[in-house]
């Protein structure tokens, strides 16, 4: 039986995971901005679940949840760093509240979460940080520049966090799903007041107003939940899991486009050197 860690749990894939690390038999720690948002899940498993109210934008918050979970269940095993959400504005668009507030909770609530666990977990010489990402990261589409920039920067700190903690018994892994049948881009996704006309053919397709995708994505939250706890408790952790067919053939065909840009300009690449 591991402890987990959970934030974000109110909604979504958080709260799949959390039903689904508790239907595994261990224990949770389940949190959201509003605590009785998981409450329930913690009233149908007394013994194993603890509900914390967490925004991680705030510190002290965040070291009182490390706090509870230690002193109920003795240890944090598993760190799932699930909570974030959406932002979608033409790079021009966007306010600079709006940016701040969206790195604050993507990238540096993130990276709060991690130091507050990090002590514990390198005393022991064991845990697993599991840090939720997006293909976004990878596509880079028109409208999400900020959004994909604090998935880029999670993943550029997760692969440092990776070489630095696994001589120390310690796993790090980034997930990145595709579209998941969530509430993403429905409730949860924001985006800047004011469009910009010129935009209207790039990122303004992409508005919450324009978009359709919602209530249609083809991911399941169930099975990106089980997919987690697989590699949670795989003795070779991968440092990178793609999550969802569409997230599969989004990453093969990046990678095959920057290859193939890679190799056009090899020459001039290649002519700096003294």
């Amino acid at each position: 039986m591991a402890t987990w860690l959970i934030t974000g749990c109110s909604t979504g894939l958080g709260r799949a995971l959390a039903h689904a690390v508790l239907a595994h038999g261990h224990n949770a720690v389940v949190t959201a901005r509003d605590v009785a948002s998981v409450e329930d899940i913690a009233a149908d498993h007394p013994d194993t679940a603890l509900a914390v109210p967490l925004d991680v934008t705030d510190r002290t918050q965040i070291a009182s949840a490390v706090e509870q979970a230690k002193a109920r269940f003795g240890g944090i095993d598993v760190l799932v760093n699930n909570a974030g959400y959406g932002y979608r504005a033409a790079v021009e668009e966007a306010g600079d509240a709006d940016i701040r507030r969206l790195f604050d909770t993507n990238v540096f609530g993130t990276v709060d979460m991690i130091k507050a666990v990090l002590p514990d977990m390198r005393a022991q010489r064991s845990g697993s940080i599991v840090n939720i990402s997006s293909i976004g990261a990878r596509i880079k589409a028109a409208g999400s520049g900020y959004y994909s920039a604090s998935k880029a920067a999670v993943e550029g700190l997760s692969g440092s966090l990776h070489k630095e903690l696994q001589p120390l018994g310690i796993n790090v892994t980034v997930v990145e799903p595709g579209a998941f049948r969530t509430d993403f881009a429905g409730r949860s996704l924001t985006q800047s007041a004011k469009p910009i006309e010129d935009y209207a053919e790039t990122a303004g397709k992409r508005r919450k107003e324009n978009d359709t995708m919602d209530g249609t994505q083809p991911g399941d939250p169930a099975k990106a939940a089980e997919a987690i706890i697989a590699i949670a408790e795989s003795p070779e952790p991968p440092a990178l899991l793609v999550l969802g067919k569409d997230a599969f053939g989004a990453f093969a065909a990046v990678a095959e486009y920057e290859r193939t840009d890679l190799d056009a300009w090899r020459d001039l690449s290649l002519s700096t050197d003294l």
